[in-house]
């Protein structure tokens, strides 16, 4: 029987077992994180959701060339801010996105600088982070992380509920 060489750059060919399930299955998640796992996922959803309307409001708010200068004027300010927003939740969404794989691939709750695991009250308040507060500490002082501030874990979702009431009000 003659083998196959690898073509770099091809997909293997997939085996049975993934044509009839629809695919590799995805890992199992450690019991230990199921509720964290959910909540990222859920914060995901709201930011797609929030990710989508941003969208669909900076689409829909094309320049048009009106009578008043003012009008087009507020018209591209906020689409532009509209887009800004979404610029910067998109870094958000990467730092969700890097938590769920963690979980998946057995390494979140631990720490990417030490290598320590991160206090659970930390992973309780912030689900995303990579760092134990020390190490967090340790960097910030040495000016070396970036941060996105995402507010509360509670307000996530909220927030463009709360702004829609406002302006409704």
């Amino acid at each position: 029987m003659a083998t196959r060489r690898k073509v770099p750059g091809r997909k293997p060919k997939a085996a049975t077992e993934q044509i009839l399930t629809g695919g590799p299955q995805p890992a199992k998640i450690d019991p230990k994180w199921e509720k964290a796992f959910e909540r990222l996922m859920q914060v995901r959803a709201t930011f797609d959701k929030r990710r989508s309307d941003v969208t669909n409001d900076a689409l829909s708010e094309q320049p048009t060339f009106s009578s008043h200068m003012a009008d087009a004027g507020t018209d591209t300010y906020d689409r532009d801010l509209a887009l800004g927003v979404l610029s910067s939740e998109q870094e958000a969404i990467y730092e969700v996105d890097e938590a769920i794989a963690r979980i998946r691939d057995g390494t979140y709750g631990i720490c990417e600088l030490t290598g320590r695991p991160i206090e659970p009250a930390r992973l309780e308040a912030i689900p995303w982070t990579r760092f134990c507060a020390e190490a967090e500490k340790q960097l910030e002082r040495e000016g070396a992380l970036k941060h996105t501030r995402l507010g509360r874990r509670e307000t996530v979702g909220r927030e463009s509920a709360s702004r829609q009431s406002e302006e409704q009000g």
